[in-house]
């Protein structure tokens, strides 16, 4: 199995075994930055420990007898200078790590919708698309803030901790005791610290997607809500998921307030004063040095504050990478096999002992189906509600794959034609029309975007849709709501039909494609599927008694088997399921 249907194109490549592998593998890629913000990093934290150590000098140079004033300010101005340098540093650390992070979100931002693009509709059925949009945002912004401020205060305050434990043996080297004690302390406590922050981090964005997931599935069914007045019941269930969310950042919280470097920091600056000033008394130590030393001291608290927060934004970034690769990677059982065959389609189709059944059912929805179309034959598929008819169309362009038999296009099994040549000759108009929010001319125009105007209203005419077109505004320019909501159902069925007639297809689906249009649009919607249907096969899922009556070949679906086929004189003659489904088509 492949973790995609469709491997589209991609200038860069990544390392998908782990998480940590697959985001490294994307930050490679900027080396460059990577080195301005480390060496930014590390020349902060030793300008940083400058300050203490000038102090501890000027303490000494004002202590002398007489004071050395212009000593002292060389002392000021050298503060001053490193200070001045130090924000410059200061400046390409952070920018550095801004960047890296713009620049990865982007990165895996495309790496996801390609990636997303490129998977089978099993995988898009059990997705719920409101997670899917919680990863693809929020998850993808969380990688971003890993690195800025995440990781970037990581680095930093990391070089924090270096610092004093080089510069303290310099004074007197038992000082190296107190810096040593402390950050092995310190990374004791923050390995604590991760270890119970990880599972935490990884349940906060997993409610937050299962939140998501609720609120465009509600939106979605928003008309369905207000139908039956559910409005109070959606509420309460959002408000659970609302608590579930909050209640793992208060876990978070509870990690958090338990931060045991807060203590250590004291225990350190305490016990590395002790420790000078014993050293003073004994007189190895001046007094300059004893202040320079526990300045240096007080640069741990960088690290100890900044890494309660640091260290939560990498965890909730690491979590995100591991929803978004979880995605990346899902496997399906369909791939689009790219030396497979790509000629032109004659458009003649067979089913050999066809069985299918969706992923987790227990019951086939098709078993044991044979026939055969030829080229250029118009098909109609009748049956009662839940017999497979949409299902059977669905394995001829391989939305699915059969799970036992073969469907064949040209006498060619469909797992052996290269996927996308497969359904570029194939167009489908599904009973549940999609558009999307952009103009007529583009929704028209989507399976052949190189289309002239003059194509696009050539086959707007033939679907009968151009005089309602005209009627708007601005014409083929007019921009329809999301999911063509602006339309009527006919009007939306009538651009798909425009739709699927400039794609030219060998094969022509309609699942029930006429279902939304009124009586008065009728006559001329089943002409233009008449001649639609000329020179290429067609196979229609209806109850129109108009178009059963003109098919060549009908075949009659009952509990997911073929119950019989033939024409119509033929079944009405023949077949007694298709005469009671006739006749109940014929009092609607």
């Amino acid at each position: 199995m492949t973790s995609a249907e469709f491997v589209l194109p991609q200038a860069r490549k990544s390392d998908r075994r782990s998480p940590l592998s697959w985001i490294l593998s994307h930050v490679v890629r900027h080396w460059w930055i990577v080195i301005v913000a480390v060496l930014g990093a590390i020349g902060n934290a030793a300008l940083a420990s400058a300050v203490p150590v000038l102090v501890g000098l000027a303490f000494n140079v004002i202590l002398a007898d007489p004071p050395d004033i212009s000593r002292l300010g060389q002392i000021a101005l050298l503060i001053v200078g490193s200070q001045m340098v130090r924000g410059i540093l200061q400046l390409g650390r952070n920018f550095g790590a801004e960047l890296i992070g713009q620049r990865l979100e982007r990165d895996i931002r495309d790496e996801l919708y390609a990636s997303l693009l490129g998977k089978s509709m099993t995988f898009h059925n059990d997705q719920p698309v409101g997670d899917t949009m919680a990863r693809a945002t929020n998850d993808v912004r969380e990688i971003n803030l890993m690195f800025g401020p995440g990781l970037n205060l990581v680095v930093g305050s990391a070089m924090f901790l270096i610092v004093p434990l080089v510069l303290a043996p310099t004074y007197h080297p038992s000082l190296i005791l107190v810096p040593l004690v402390f950050v092995v302390g310190y990374f004791l406590a923050l390995w604590q610290y991760l270890t119970e922050l990880s599972p935490i981090s990884d349940a906060i964005r997993q409610s937050f997607g299962d939140l998501n997931a609720h609120l465009a599935e509600t939106l979605d069914g928003i008309e369905i809500v207000k139908g039956t007045a559910q409005e109070q019941t959606e509420t309460k269930r959002f408000v659970e998921y609302a608590r579930s969310y909050r209640d793992h950042f208060v876990r978070q919280g509870d990690v958090e307030a338990r931060f045991l470097p807060f203590l250590l920091i004291g225990l350190a600056t305490a016990g590395g004063f002790l420790h000078a000033f014993l050293l003073y008394r004994i007189g190895s130590l001046d007094l300059g040095q004893v202040v320079a030393y526990v300045g240096l001291l007080q640069l741990f608290r960088f690290p100890a504050f900044v890494s309660l927060f640091a260290y939560s934004q990498v965890s909730l970034g690491m979590a995100g990478a591991r929803r978004i690769l979880d995605l990346i990677n899902r496997e399906t059982k369909l791939d689009q096999n790219p030396s497979g065959f790509v000629g032109d389609m004659r458009g003649e189709i067979e089913f050999r002992d066809v069985t299918f059944a969706y992923l987790g059912d227990s019951e086939s929805s098709l078993e044991e189906v044979n026939f055969h179309v030829s080229p250029g034959q118009t098909v109609a598929i009748v049956g009662q509600t839940g017999t497979g008819k949409s299902t059977l169309t669905h394995l001829i362009n391989r939305i699915y794959d059969a799970t036992h038999g073969e469907v064949l296009i040209d006498g060619i099994n469909v797992r052996d034609w290269n996927l996308a040549a497969l359904r570029r000759q194939i167009s489908v108009i599904e009973q549940d029309v999609f558009l999307f929010s952009r103009t007529i001319s583009e929704n028209i125009a989507f399976g052949n975007p190189d289309a002239t105007q003059e194509q696009i209203e050539v086959a707007a005419h033939a679907a009968q849709a151009h005089d309602f077109i005209m009627n708007f505004n601005k014409g083929y320019e007019t921009v329809v709501g999301e999911r063509g909501v602006t339309l009527s159902g006919g009007q939306r069925q009538r651009i798909a039909l425009a739709r699927a007639f400039l794609t030219d297809p060998r094969i022509l689906i309609l699942d029930d494609a006429t279902s939304s249009i009124d009586s008065a649009t009728e006559d001329q919607i089943q002409r233009a599927i008449f001649r639609a249907s000329q020179g290429r096969t067609t196979l229609i899922i209806t109850h129109r008694l108009s178009q059963i009556r003109w098919a060549d070949l009908i075949l009659v679906l009952r509990r997911g088997r073929i119950a019989a086929i033939g024409s119509h004189e033929e079944l009405m003659a023949t077949s007694e399921p298709y005469r009671k489904i006739f006749m109940r088509y014929g009092d609607e």
